[in-house]
C-alpha cells in the first residue's frame, strides 16, 4: 500500500545554500525516522512557500545516495494570508505495510506550528 509521509522545515534565508541545507536536513530525517528505502518510493512533491525561490529544493535529494531515480517534482504552495512564511514541505509516497498510525511525519524548526497534533512524531 502506498502511504504518504509529511514532512516541513523553515528555512532562515532565500539562498540556494540555505534551501538545499534545510530540505536535506529534512529528508534524511523524514527517511531515517521512517527506514526508507529509495526502492520503495513511488514520487516526492515538494512545496515551497512563494518567498522561496532561490533554489528548487528538490537538488537536495539528488545529494543522497541511491535516490537519484526517484521522481521528484517541486511547487509553490498557496499563498494564504498569514500562513507560515520561509516554509519547505514535503509529501514523500512509500510503498509500506506501516499503519497510518504507524508512519512518523517530521517537522521541524519553525515548521513545528504545522502539525502540533501529530503525537506519534519523534521529530
Amino acid at each position: 500500500m502506498i502511504r504518504g509521509m509529511r514532512g516541513a522545515i523553515t528555512v532562515n534565508q532565500n539562498t540556494e545554500e540555505a534551501i538545499i541545507t534545510a530540505t536535506e536536513e529534512l529528508l534524511v530525517k523524514l527517511i531515517d525516522e521512517n527506514h526508507i528505502l529509495p526502492d520503495l518510493v513511488a514520487s516526492i512533491f515538494i512545496s515551497t512557500t512563494e518567498d522561496i525561490n532561490a533554489a528548487f529544493p528538490a537538488k537536495a535529494l539528488r545529494n543522497l545516495e541511491g535516490w537519484t531515480y526517484v521522481p521528484v517534482m517541486c511547487m509553490q504552495e498557496l499563498p494564504v494570508p498569514n500562513s507560515l512564511k520561509m516554509c519547505v514541505r514535503i509529501m514523500m509516497h512509500v510503498n509500506t505495510t506501516h499503519s497510518q498510525e504507524e508512519i512518523i511525519h517530521v517537522y521541524l524548526k519553525g515548521a513545528k506550528v504545522l502539525r502540533p497534533d501529530l503525537s506519534n512524531s519523534l521529530a
